[in-house]
């Protein structure tokens, strides 16, 4: 499958959107527009966009902060799972994460979420030994 990867630009949102409520990614306390829009402010270079066909098959959105990458909002399209989008984007996210200097990346998973942890195995990730505390400010 011939894939385009590219920076995220505003005329991808809805589909972006679309692609992430499809993927199950936009829960009640993620509002994807407002995320989007803080992406857009800081490092937009990292969040990064598949089409193939013309038609947007993933995405993913990676950052740095200094002594860690993130990587959040992995998605690629239901339809076309098992296929090397998710592979091909994520090391296009990484090859983006080792030029600005990034020495590891983290990510976290919903523990129920099993056939995603597989596929991150697959591509070299390993569960540390940490517990992911988060606190929202808004």
């Amino acid at each position: 499958m011939a894939l385009i990867i590219r920076p995220y630009q505003s005329e991808d949102q809805e589909a972006v959107i679309t692609l992430w409520k499809d993927c199950r990614l936009v829960v009640p306390q993620n509002n994807p527009v407002a995320d989007i829009e803080t992406k857009m402010r800081f490092q937009p270079d990292l969040f990064l966009i598949a089409r193939s066909r013309g038609r947007l098959v993933g995405t993913v959105m990676a950052g740095y902060e200094g002594h860690r990458g993130w990587i959040n909002y992995l998605a690629v399209a239901p339809d076309l799972r098992r296929r090397g989008i998710g592979r091909k984007i994520m090391q296009a996210a990484e090859k983006r994460l080792r030029a600005v200097g990034c020495p590891k990346i983290n990510l976290q998973v919903r523990r129920s979420n099993t056939a995603v942890i597989r596929f991150y195995r697959s591509i070299g990730f390993a569960e540390d030994d940490v517990i992911s505390l988060g606190k929202r400010l808004r």
